[in-house]
């Protein structure tokens, strides 16, 4: 359906903006989608970046107030609830023991469970306040960016 957009410049950018908003696929797959639809490389890392960015002040503000609605709401909602913070919790070992740099790796880290969603939401369980959890998930983003790109384009283009 969205097929059309990516015949477009802007709308080859919007798509890879989109994509990185996607939790679990994130710029992991934004990247490599977007380069292979043939998109400018430099253009897709940066529209990725901004992208994956996007929902992240949102979640550390907004994700307990959401999730306490969600556990109102229903039985259902409340145990997806239960399973996120669970999930959460067990990230946030290396956040408590490495701080402002224990959440970098945990974005950093291309892997699934990782991430900007998941570390804005270990920051938000954390009570991590936005002015300090926002700059350490864009350096992990960043740190992301440029091993996805790595893996994606092989390790030649960094030299």
């Amino acid at each position: 359906m969205l097929a059309f957009l990516w015949n477009t410049f802007l709308g080859q950018i919007i798509l890879t903006v989109g994509i990185s908003m996607v939790p679990v696929i994130e710029l992991r797959g934004a990247i490599p989608i977007a380069t292979g639809a043939g998109l400018n490389f430099w253009v897709a890392l940066i529209a990725a970046i901004i992208g994956n960015l996007i929902p992240v002040p949102f979640i550390i503000i907004f994700i307990r107030k959401i999730f306490e609605w969600m556990r109102k709401k229903s039985h259902r909602l409340d145990n997806l609830v239960t399973k996120l913070e669970q999930r959460a919790e067990k990230k946030s070992d290396v956040v408590l023991k490495y701080a402002f740099w224990g959440l970098v790796i945990l974005v950093a880290i291309p892997l699934p469970g990782t991430g900007a969603w998941t570390g804005a939401l270990v920051a938000a369980m954390l009570n991590m306040r936005l002015k300090k959890a926002f700059p350490a998930i864009t350096l992990g983003v960043i740190g992301a960016a440029i091993i996805v790109s790595a893996a994606t384009l092989g390790v030649t283009w960094l030299i």
